[in-house]
């Protein structure tokens, strides 16, 4: 049975449009997958500690200990054959509950390795959308702030090895309702074309 790794990372929760996208991609990957579900918001994790930057480099002496979340996070990626990541545009950037998840997973000698100065992903590719909103335009003829978010996910998620990945764009929710509708009804207009989502119509999202 497919498993799916959703990982939630808006501090609106259950409000979020782009979350209630994301958790219906999610149950229309397969009708019996597993979605392990982990909300880096409501249940943030622990900054990264000195000791874990020692492990890390090799000069701690209780490495196991310092990993012990590292590899909790890794694996739950490990045993997923789908992402999926529901993200927010902050500052032009990843917010600061996802950039902590990445900095956990991508971990030299372990999700990837260096030969003469090459990063080589460690993990199996698999297929990862990400649902990214955002209060302004940074796509298109109304587009009016940067989005170092995407190209830094892309590359990051590279780095370990995950290179099949989709974004999918939820732009100028600030706008009021119908902007947020009318986002959501693109984005699902553009799903409906994806093989991994595309047997039935979506059903229509309730704000």
């Amino acid at each position: 049975m497919p498993r799916v790794l959703l990982l939630e990372c808006s501090p609106n929760d259950q409000a979020s449009p782009g979350g209630q996208l994301a958790r219906e991609m999610a149950r229309r990957i397969h009708p019996k997958a597993e979605v392990i579900v982990r909300n880096l918001v409501r249940d943030p994790l622990p900054p990264l500690c000195a000791g874990y930057a020692e492990a890390v480099v090799g000069k701690s002496d209780c490495a196991e200990e310092h990993f012990a979340l590292s590899e909790q996070l890794i694996g739950e990626l490990e045993r997923s054959h789908y992402l999926l990541i529901s993200t927010p545009m902050h500052n032009y950037m990843v917010p600061a509950a996802l950039k902590l998840w990445l900095d956990y997973v991508v971990r030299i000698h372990r999700t990837f390795e260096i030969h003469d100065g090459r990063r080589d992903g460690l993990l199996e590719d698999r297929p990862t959308f990400v649902v990214l909103s955002s209060g302004g335009h940074y796509l298109g003829a109304k587009a009016k702030q940067m989005d170092f978010l995407s190209p830094y996910l892309r590359h990051v998620l590279g780095i370990i090895g995950l290179h099949h990945v989709e974004f999918i764009h939820l732009q100028g929710l600030s706008a009021g309702a119908e902007a947020v509708s009318a986002a959501l009804a693109q984005a699902r207009e553009r799903l409906s074309f994806n093989p991994v989502f595309a047997p039935e119509p979506f059903p229509d999202i309730v704000l």
